[in-house]
């Protein structure tokens, strides 16, 4: 599956890279959810691979935190990029004569900058309200990587009511991201349905379709692993409900982004050809 993921987005940013007419706004975002993706996966699953091979289940307090820090700020900063993406389809499709006045080559660098760079303070308060608390009743996590859940079931501070008002704060962005981008689609899609030539709905819907889809996977399986009770034995579900969210996303991104778009394949045709 690491492999897959991977392969897959190295891909994708490779394709982009060398393909002069893919050096567009759209594109640019797709380097950077791909990039995101990448670290996202690689936070998590090669220790758990490095685990595995030498048939032991430990990490290290450093390591468990670093994992906390690093996870949340790609997870935020993969949210923020799809929100900005969002932004992006509204405007070419809503508002097609002001695009290249509104989506600047210097407009795109600091909108991705800013989805990057505004989780690192998001990340660090999680980071550091989860490690300030008293961990007594065990050290075993019943998951395959640090995940906050299970790190709220084996505390045994009281404070970890504070955890769960960040977490409910993370929740409320989370909902107002989703509410942001289905207000763009809403306006896009009521704009392309009024599009008289079939063939240029089919080019909007491919290019807004993955996207969506992308949006929706990432957005509800994070929120069921986030807000379901966590059971007090090892649960399948529990694992299950991470890999969806923290996994698949980045396996699944590169077929959903290239199945449904069109210069894409024809870069990847291009490219195997030369």
């Amino acid at each position: 599956i690491y492999l897959a993921a991977v392969v897959g987005n190295l891909l994708i940013i490779v394709v982009i890279a060398v393909s002069n007419h893919l050096h567009t706004p759209m594109y640019f975002f797709l380097i950077n959810l791909s990039i995101l993706d990448l670290s996202t996966i690689s936070v998590t699953i090669p220790k758990s691979m490095a685990n595995f091979l030498l048939n032991t289940t430990a990490i290290s307090y450093s390591g468990c935190a670093a994992q906390v820090f690093f996870f949340h700020v790609f997870c935020a900063a993969d949210l923020a990029l799809l929100t900005v993406m969002a932004y992006d389809r509204y405007i070419a499709i809503c508002k097609p004569l002001y695009y290249k006045i509104i989506m600047k080559r210097t407009t795109c660098i600091c909108m991705a900058a800013s989805a990057w760079l505004s989780c690192v303070p998001y990340s660090a308060l999680h980071t550091g309200n989860i490690f300030r608390l008293s961990f007594c009743q065990s050290n075993i996590i019943d998951q395959f990587f640090c995940e906050v859940p299970q790190l709220l079931k084996i505390s045994c501070s009281d404070s970890y009511l504070s955890e769960v008002g960040v977490l409910a704060f993370s929740f409320l962005l989370v909902v107002t991201c989703f509410a942001f981008i289905s207000m763009s689609y809403i306006q896009i899609f009521i704009v392309v349905l009024r599009i008289p030539v079939k063939e240029k709905q089919r080019k909007a819907f491919s290019t807004c379709i993955p996207h969506l889809i992308v949006v929706s996977l990432f957005v509800s399986t994070g929120s069921f692993a986030y807000l379901k009770p966590v059971s007090n034995s090892p649960s399948a579900l529990d694992v299950t409900a991470s890999l969806l969210y923290s996994v698949f996303p980045a396996v699944i991104n590169p077929v959903i982004y290239t199945m449904r778009n069109n210069d894409i394949k024809a870069a990847m045709q291009k490219l195997t050809d030369h």
